[in-house]
């Protein structure tokens, strides 16, 4: 891909979000607000969980284990139902299920056991929701578009999960006002989507089915998004506990937002650069800065966990959008079933982290040793990559000499 002029960073950017439709701003908002309501309730839904269930924070584990993998792996079957149906019908029925599942934490102050149908309802909604919003915002969209539009599609979602606990700080006393505002953000949603237009179906697109939603899966981008998600969740999951008693919680809280808003400013800028960017570099560059990230948080003091993030934060705003792009150029489905295949690797590659991550974790701990985690998380970052581009490309060479012959 080529470009007849050259624009600063930020007049392309400003270009950008000026050449998108009405239609595509709108679903750009909508996934704004339902990340924003998402995450103003997922940092507390293990309390939730805890205090309404009486659960025990094992129990509530599984729990929350069963829902995000809902969340994730129902992304196949949710792309598949949108290539039949369209991506507004499919945008409709998940914003009716977000609606009945926030209604449902409000009666579950009542009756706790809603508690649980509401949370898998919120998750096949989001299953739904994501392949859906993502596939119908590059619709139609031609290959200079589409780096824009993904980019500006993973910014507002980014901007949403960093303001989400903010918002959902002021409740944290009063749950039940929470559910109720998320309530009626998602039916006035839920009104909105419903004067979206359908999009055009082209009549020569070939919709497979449900048995081979996994056909034309992209191999390559769905093992290095599974590896990246594996590697991330290592620093998503385990750094607030690490954090304890090192750094004040309100600046690790700070910091973390600070992670997402990195995301949602920097991919823009970066878009048309990342597309133009070979993969194995793309890689280099995403695998490098999360292996430095977790090199740095040994420090264990504020500079060190500021710089980590940033590392982090910058290697994946490269990796993160480069897989999906990747992703999208080399798989011949629909733009909604692509993503969903991404869906299922981010599903693969934390199932992954939560496997091995754990008991690493504990192994340090138990050992008074902890910085060492991160030291071995780093090598991970650093051998991994390589060693996954290396059998990729011994699996394909064979296939390369008999198609030859």
């Amino acid at each position: 891909m080529t470009f007849t002029r050259r624009e600063a960073p930020g007049g392309s950017v400003l270009s950008g979000v000026r050449s998108f439709t009405g239609t595509q701003r709108a679903l750009l908002g909508s996934g704004f607000l339902v990340n924003l309501i998402s995450f103003s309730v997922y940092p507390y839904l293990a309390i939730l969980l805890r205090d309404r269930m009486s659960l025990s924070m094992g129990q509530v584990g599984i729990v929350l284990g069963l829902a995000t993998f809902v969340q994730f792996a129902g992304g196949v079957p949710g792309a598949a139902l949108a290539e039949r149906i369209g991506f507004q019908r499919c945008l409709l029925i998940s914003m009716i299920l977000q609606t009945l599942g926030s209604l449902g934490f409000v009666v579950g102050g009542a009756w706790p056991a809603v508690t649980i149908a509401a949370l898998f309802l919120r998750s096949a909604a989001t299953a739904l929701y994501s392949p859906s919003v993502r596939g119908y915002t590059v619709h139609g969209a031609s290959e200079t578009e589409r780096p824009r539009l993904v980019a500006a599609s993973y910014a507002t979602g980014n901007v949403g999960v960093a303001l989400g606990p903010v918002v959902g700080s002021l409740f944290i006393h009063e749950p039940g006002g929470m559910f109720v505002a998320a309530t009626v953000l998602h039916a006035l949603m839920m009104v909105g989507h419903v004067f979206l237009p359908r999009e055009s179906r082209d009549e020569h697109e070939v919709v497979e089915p449900l048995r081979r939603a996994l056909r034309g899966l992209a191999v390559l981008p769905f093992a290095v998004t599974a590896l990246t998600l594996y590697l991330h969740m290592h620093f998503y999951q385990y750094l607030s506990s690490y954090a304890e008693d090192r750094i004040p919680t309100v600046f690790y809280g700070a910091a973390m937002m600070g992670y997402s808003l990195v995301l949602a400013v920097l991919q823009p800028l970066i878009a048309d650069r990342v597309e133009q960017m070979r993969y194995t570099k793309a890689m280099a560059l995403g695998f490098g800065g999360l292996a430095v990230g977790m090199i740095a948080f040994t420090g264990g003091n504020e500079v060190a966990f500021a710089v980590g993030i940033l590392a982090i934060g910058a290697g994946n705003s490269v990796l993160l959008l480069k897989n999906v792009l990747e992703a999208l150029n080399r798989s011949k489905r629909s733009p909604a079933v692509v993503f969903s295949h991404q869906r299922l690797a981010e599903g693969v590659g934390a199932f992954l982290s939560g496997l091995v991550g754990g008991g690493l974790y504990y192994q340090f701990e138990t050992a008074g040793q902890l910085p060492g985690f991160w030291v071995v998380v780093a090598a991970q970052c650093v051998l991994i990559p390589p060693a996954l581009l290396l059998v990729y490309r011994r699996f394909r060479r064979p296939q390369r000499e008999r198609t030859g012959s």
